[in-house]
């Protein structure tokens, strides 16, 4: 160990440490996942990751690359010991080419901040996740991460043109170009792309970026229930109207919201659904009455809000899954069976087999999401000094997961499997797809030493 440590020491100073406190730190993420470092280190260049992993593979350290470390499935949990390799120190902005609608980042950037750094250009990077202010671009293409807006705009997976990655052995490659669009060869930035730091390191992304629309509007439409609002969200796709965001709330959101701000432009009850139009003022005019018109037919109240109104709305619904706790100070949220999605049509579907799981097992949910696009979070939450709770949140959120496959669904739409949900990967990917996966990763990483133990692999 202490030889280990001079070596890392050699390479990046005193930006690695073997200190008990801070290896602490770096335990795991906002799951329950959670696992010790040998090392922490903390490097600043492509030079040094390369070296770092050069060293790790001669002597077989597992290596866990970390972000911000808001992620929700254990994904950079050091669950094997060995290295964490924290990259939020290289945060750079390396160039924002506007003529070539991209720019190159190093991954510690913060995705809010890059945004910032785009504005006055007129432009932004769409992929739009909740944890927008702290999550960083690294740990959004390890996770292929999307959001809000990913129902017009897509995930990150659309908005990287390349990538330069080193691999387990320390070698670099560059993945693409600074081309829109290339055929040359296999698409190896897709590759890395979601690969949840067990192919190799990312140090550096060219990102494809995008105008910022003139004008947004918001549409609140209100329903007795949730499966009424889901069936309205297929209507309104149904007639070619692609709002940029359209997201659920259910009650008990909505409870959770008024007791943050009990002046929120919200109803008081009900299950609502939030539907954002972009692009010009006649073209968002016209999209807002489509959908309000739409709506109106099974709606119990539809309305447009008030510029000021969205503003604050959209604030509280990037808090909404923290702020669960103030509707009960005693339970605690625990992120499982919380990123579920199904094809937009079996929508309906989905939230009643989940009403009934959580209805059946007597445990709270709260239900929000992407529902534009599929994608359901689900927020069980529990006392957890009570072991018969932990039973039965652990048996709704197995539940759950199962439906959503049975739906032909996914039981990660944008939060990733790290270790939380291992387990059924290779039953929704299918064996033979699954031993492809495995091949992958033996061939990249042959001494396993790269996020060992995640996705299954």
């Amino acid at each position: 160990m202490t030889e280990i440590m001079q070596e890392l020491e050699e390479i990046v100073g005193d930006r690695a440490s073997a200190s008990p406190g801070e290896r602490c730190c770096y335990t795991g993420d906002a799951s329950q996942i959670v696992g010790m470092p040998d090392f922490v280190v903390r490097p600043q260049s492509t030079s040094q990751v390369s070296r770092i992993l050069r060293l790790c593979s001669k002597k077989l350290i597992s290596v866990t690359a970390r972000g911000a470390g808001t992620g929700l499935a254990g994904g950079c949990s050091p669950v094997k010991g060995g290295l964490v390799l924290d990259m939020s120190g290289m945060n750079r902005i390396l160039e924002i080419d506007i003529e070539n609608q991209q720019v190159i980042v190093e991954p510690g950037v913060v995705a809010e901040k890059l945004n910032s750094a785009l504005k006055p250009y007129g432009f932004f990077f769409p992929p739009d996740p909740g944890s927008l202010a702290m999550c960083t671009i690294g740990g959004m293409i390890s996770y292929n991460s999307s959001g809000m807006r990913c129902v017009k705009y897509g995930t990150v997976r659309n908005y990287v043109l390349n990538l330069e990655v080193v691999l387990a052995d320390g070698r670099v490659i560059h993945t693409g170009k600074k081309v829109l669009k290339s055929s040359a060869g296999y698409d190896l930035t897709r590759l890395f792309v979601g690969s949840e730091g067990t192919l190799g390191i990312i140090t550096q992304a060219g990102l494809k970026i995008a105008p910022l629309p003139n004008t947004r509007k918001l549409i609140l439409a209100c329903f007795d229930e949730a499966e009424i609002a889901g069936q309205a969200v297929i209507e309104i796709f149904s007639n070619g109207i692609t709002p940029s965001a359209c997201e659920i709330l259910d009650r008990t959101t909505l409870q959770v919201l008024k007791l943050c701000d009990p002046l929120l432009a919200i109803p008081e009850e009900g299950d609502i659904i939030l539907f954002e139009v972009d692009g010009t003022e006649s073209s968002t005019s016209e999209a807002a009455g489509q959908i309000s018109e739409i709506c109106q037919i099974t709606a119990k109240s539809v309305r447009i809000a008030s510029g000021r109104e969205m503003d604050s709305i959209w604030v509280a619904r990037r808090l909404v899954g923290a702020a669960i706790s103030r509707l009960d100070p005693t339970k605690t949220r625990i992120y499982m069976g919380e990123d579920v999605g199904v094809p937009i049509k079996e929508i309906p579907a989905l939230i009643k087999k989940v009403q009934q799981i959580t209805t059946k097992l007597d445990i709270p949910a709260m239900k929000y999401g992407h529902i534009g696009d599929g994608n359901l979070h689900v927020a069980l939450f529990i006392d957890v000094m009570i072991e018969e709770q932990w039973q039965k949140l652990r048996l709704a959120a197995d539940r759950i997961h199962r439906a959503a496959m049975e739906l032909g669904g996914t039981v990660s739409s944008e939060h990733g499997i790290g270790l939380v949900r291992a387990q059924y990967l290779p039953e929704q990917v299918g064996t033979e797809t699954f031993s492809v996966m495995q091949s992958i990763k033996n061939a990249l990483d042959p001494h396993g030493i790269l996020n060992p133990g995640k996705m299954g692999l």
